[in-house]
């Protein structure tokens, strides 16, 4: 079954591909110079294990940066399940091309399905509930917007992208602003068109959020007993958040106590790369 995502912007891809072609090609690649520099090849890539496929934008931008004639031709879409031994993608292209940005190509898709498959198992143990699976912002530098993608991709939803779009208050802040109250008071002053959204670790803090009329409130390291006394207290009044001590083991545990969102550092932070293998062929005239 085929999806469509919507990936970030061809500015942000490029960004993000000139730059991982920079740090590996640096002033030439001293490997490809061996190769004719008319020669042609063919390629195709496979992945070895099941997977959730993420990453073909940044994929075909590393091929079109060496080589802007390059033929890709995709047998799988972004957010597909795949089958060990499946075979993702053909390149017909410059042979030296297809030799230097297949590293770089292979490392963005990796990476991103690898997001993308453990996002896709977080999100089926919640399946039948009302909880949904977001991100964070513990993300790769300079890959935040490709890993938010990623998530998408595997039937995630974004938390917010950065500290711009959304305002999440902490211990630190409440203590700099004096109150809870009072860092709320400014927020809503200084950003009433943001989302605003407050840590809790114990229910004292709780019932202060719900007086001071905040978004969200995000429940920090709360036992699921305690969940679900969150959730009958509130009510309704307020979207529920849980962060904090939640792995896949527990995490249908805690949809069933009815919050409405569960945030995991792990989908973006621990990284396994899906392991995929590309094979290329240079046609010799």
């Amino acid at each position: 079954m085929s999806h469509r995502f919507d990936p970030p912007g061809e500015d942000v891809v490029l960004a993000d591909v000139r730059r991982a072609l920079a740090e590996d090609i640096g002033p030439g690649d001293a490997t490809a110079d061996l190769l004719p520099a008319t020669a042609a090849a063919e390629a195709f890539v496979i992945t070895r294990e099941a997977a959730v496929l993420c990453g073909r934008a940044w994929f075909d931008a590393c091929f079109r940066e060496l080589d802007p004639q390059v033929e890709i031709d995709w047998h799988a879409a972004d957010g597909d399940a795949l089958a060990p031994d499946q075979r993702l993608v053909s390149l017909r292209g410059n042979a030296r091309a297809l030799v230097g940005a297949e590293r770089c190509a292979l490392n963005f898709v990796q990476t991103l399905s690898g997001t993308a498959t453990v996002t896709a198992r977080h999100v089926e143990a919640v399946q039948g509930t009302r909880t949904r699976v977001l991100d964070t912002r513990k993300t790769l530098p300079g890959l935040r917007l490709a890993q938010k993608y990623a998530v998408r991709c595997g039937g995630g939803t974004n938390h917010r992208i950065g500290l711009y779009d959304a305002i999440l208050i902490k211990e630190n802040h409440i203590a700099a602003a004096g109150s809870l109250a009072g860092a709320v008071a400014a927020a809503r002053t200084k950003h009433p068109q943001l989302l605003l959204e407050v840590e809790v670790e114990n229910f004292t803090e709780l019932h202060l959020a719900l007086a001071a009329r905040v978004d969200r409130i995000m429940l920090d390291e709360f036992s699921d007993a305690d969940l679900a006394r969150a959730v009958a207290e509130v009510g309704g009044r307020v979207e529920l958040e849980v962060s904090g001590g939640v792995d896949l083991a527990r995490l249908a545990q805690i949809a069933r106590t009815g919050v409405d969102f569960v945030s995991i550092g792990a989908l973006t932070k621990h990284v396994r790369a899906v392991d995929l293998s590309m094979r290329v062929s240079v046609r010799h005239a």
